[in-house]
């Protein structure tokens, strides 16, 4: 991800060095956004915005969220807890070179982690989470226009 210039000028070197420093040495996690209040949350759970706001401190301090302004983002780790981290999957997609814009369109509006648009014999490379498989598999089949998928789950992070 570059930096366009116009920001890159309002960044001292320093930041600047310290933003490729915690990328060079972070990892990627995947969260879950919620944009809501805490006002909205705490009414929709029948609860005080106090007690809510004890929750989430709870739940930020073990790991299972973090927040900010206007936001609340699930970690792996809760994902886990609610057994919605069952494995990661990856699909190719071949697709008629004469549909490729509708179904990219079209996928990009699914629930899906990621897609690649790539190189080579294939057309794309979804990302999506194993418990999703079968739905995200038959969207797929169904889009006028993809030739074929490959699935391939994985079974370990090495």
């Amino acid at each position: 991800m570059e930096v366009n210039s116009m920001e890159r000028e309002s960044l001292t070197p320093r930041q600047v060095k310290l933003l490729k420093k915690l990328y060079e040495e972070g990892k990627p996690v995947e969260v879950y956004t919620v944009e809501k209040t805490q006002d909205e949350l705490a009414n929709e759970l029948g609860i005080t915005r106090q007690a809510l706001s004890n929750h989430l401190k709870v739940l930020k301090e073990l790991g299972y969220i973090r927040t900010g302004r206007g936001f609340i983002d699930l970690t792996d780790k809760a994902l886990e807890l609610l057994g919605e981290r069952k494995g990661d999957v990856f699909v190719f997609v071949r697709i008629e070179p004469t549909k490729r814009k509708h179904v990219y369109e079209t996928l990009q509006k699914m629930r899906i982690k990621r897609i690649y648009r790539v190189t080579g014999d294939i057309d794309l490379i979804i990302e999506a989470d194993k418990s999703k498989l079968d739905e995200i598999l038959e969207e797929i089949a169904s889009l006028d226009g993809v030739r074929e998928t490959i699935t391939h789950v994985v079974l370990e992070v090495l």
